[in-house]
């Protein structure tokens, strides 16, 4: 039975989870959400809806499992289909790299939420306009800062964790979209661009 991936457009939790299964090189049948720009994801799929309390994607049904939550379907393939590994053998390894993982899903992209009203109708009225935009405005340094950490990470090594693995993939579907949203470059950032 081929595993089934329920995506979204705009989704860069799903995004994670179809880098995670291309990696693996896993096939899955996809599942797109319908979305719309005025109405968002309306209507709500009913099997995501049955399947995910939290009523959104990534969920992922493989066999009589459904999962969702990106982080704990990326450990679930770890654990199931563990070539290739995309988390280091040794646990002290795998946790700091999993803290990277959580750093670029918690910690970097709430300063990038700010930034995702730019995917949407603009609002006739100025002054919510006005207020969004200095609110995005204000979430750039700290973007900007958080491109720091990850440079200082990566240092003069390739990836976040010694070799390629789920902080990577989840650093780098935050910070596509803060640079899809207009945000920071990453210019004095040199590790991090490569």
């Amino acid at each position: 039975m081929t595993m089934k991936l329920y995506s979204a457009p705009l989704s860069l939790f799903a995004r994670k989870v179809e880098i995670a299964l291309a990696e693996k090189g896993l096939k899955f049948e996809w599942v797109m959400v319908p979305f719309t720009q005025t109405e968002g994801y309306q209507p709500r799929d009913p099997e995501v809806l049955r399947i995910n309390p939290k009523r959104q994607v990534p969920v992922l049904v493989d066999g009589d499992l459904e999962i969702y939550d990106s982080t704990l379907i990326l450990e679930y393939l770890e654990d199931a289909y563990p070539v290739p590994p995309l988390l280091p053998p040794e646990p002290k390894a795998r946790a700091r790299c999993r803290l990277w993982e959580l750093f670029a899903d918690e910690v970097m992209f709430a300063s990038v939420r700010p930034l995702l009203y730019r995917t949407g109708p603009r609002d006739p009225d100025p002054d919510p306009r006005a207020a969004i935009d200095a609110e995005a405005a204000r979430a750039e340094p700290s973007i900007a800062r958080h491109y720091g950490a990850l440079d200082r990470q990566i240092g003069d090594e390739t990836y976040l964790c010694g070799e390629f693995s789920v902080a990577d993939i989840a650093a780098f579907m935050v910070i596509l979209y803060a640079l899809r949203l207009g945000g920071p470059g990453l210019d004095s950032h040199p590790a991090l661009e490569a």
